[in-house]
């Protein structure tokens, strides 16, 4: 009996060894591929524009893999005499509705900031809301803009 312990234990180690390295490469190339699904969350980012110059704004974040957005008409609510008093003319605005990756945030929010710094009457405020959830693979994938996921349920 004490022969045969070593002898099934020899022939599990290059068994669990090519089990480890299938993982590992598993996980590399999971890595690699920039269509993968991820853990990466999804947030709504809210941007408060000017009218005038909403249509920059959204193509602007389009460039961040958005691939769901809407933009909602606004106004704003100060007087004519505060817009007055704070060298503001235009009260009407545009409110860009944009689902974005969690990992995307930081440079989106960053060039927004320099945009509304830079831009003659391109002023504005921009902020996100954590998504809790997404019902559904193919929704997740739409959102995140992930469309190797989206097009294997397809098939």
């Amino acid at each position: 009996m004490a022969d045969k312990i070593p002898v099934a234990k020899a022939k599990r180690k290059p068994v669990k060894g090519a089990v480890k390295r299938a993982v590992k490469t598993a996980v590399q190339k999971a890595k690699q591929s920039p269509n993968t699904v991820t853990s990466n969350r999804l947030e709504m980012l809210v941007t408060v524009v000017g009218r005038n110059k909403a249509e920059y704004y959204e193509d602007l974040i389009l460039s961040f893999d958005v691939n769901m957005q809407t933009t909602a008409l606004a106004s704003g609510t100060a007087n004519e005499k505060m817009l007055s008093l704070l060298g503001l003319s235009d009260s009407e605005k545009a409110v860009i509705f944009s689902i974005i990756q969690e990992d995307k945030i930081p440079k989106a929010v960053r060039i927004l900031d320099e945009k509304f710094k830079t831009i003659k009457g391109g002023n504005g405020i921009a902020f996100t809301i954590p998504l809790t959830s997404v019902i559904g693979k193919l929704i997740f994938g739409f959102l995140s803009n992930n469309r190797l996921t989206v097009q294997e349920e397809n098939k």
